[in-house]
């Protein structure tokens, strides 16, 4: 059986759909018992669909900040 921790560390490859059988398994049934890891497997779905909802950055911006970003790092 699964712990609650070891359901943190699949989550995301469950949510993904990256997941081997077994191990679909083992995640479904630690979620049939464990009201906890339902709420969190919810809220992660959640926090999923609202990021695939916000706009993509522009590009440029980010090529700009990551540049100067690590100019900074640089002169330290």
């Amino acid at each position: 059986m699964l712990t609650c921790r070891d359901l943190v560390a699949r989550s995301s490859g469950f949510l993904d759909g990256h997941l081997r059988l077994h191990e679909r398994l083992g995640v479904r049934a630690h979620l049939a018992l464990c009201g906890h890891c339902r709420r969190f497997i919810r809220q992660m779905e959640l926090s999923r669909a609202v990021l695939r909802h916000l706009p993509e950055p522009d590009a440029p911006e980010l090529e700009a900040l990551a540049e100067r970003l690590a100019c900074e790092r640089r002169q330290r």
